[in-house]
């Protein structure tokens, strides 16, 4: 009985601590498909209008919403444009199992991105047209 009471804290913490990686884990795995879809619809969206950034934040959060509207808590999502490159970072807090102090919180981010999808000339140019 001793030894029962002196090794099971020891047990349960560890549960805990298996149980607060794999929803960390899974935060990340639904920030991870938010920024890819998002991603995917900033680089599509060519090079006309400057729509693309609504359009690509709404489809990253409709995605976190489909998916794991309770894994992420707190998500901001912002798209960006570098050069010829667009994409999406998506960041959130994902559930603490047992939330041991006032404002401790499991930050996860995500950032996808890549060259716009648009017509490339064989001139060399690295520009859309």
């Amino acid at each position: 009985m001793i030894e029962l009471a002196l090794i099971m804290p020891v047990v349960l913490v560890v549960v805990l601590l298996v149980v607060q990686f794999t929803m960390v884990f899974h935060g990340r795995q639904v920030a991870d498909a938010a920024a890819r879809e998002g991603a995917r619809v900033a680089r599509s969206a060519g090079t006309g209008d400057g729509g693309w950034q609504g359009a690509a934040e709404a489809k990253a959060r409709g995605i976190v919403r489909a998916v794991g509207p309770k894994m992420l808590q707190a998500v901001a999502v912002r798209a960006w444009q570098r050069g010829d490159q667009r994409g999406v970072t998506v960041e959130g807090d994902a559930v603490a199992v047992v939330p041991l102090l006032p404002g401790m919180r499991f930050r996860v981010t995500s950032t996808f991105g890549g060259p716009i999808e648009c017509f490339r000339p064989d001139t060399g140019g690295t520009g859309c047209q």
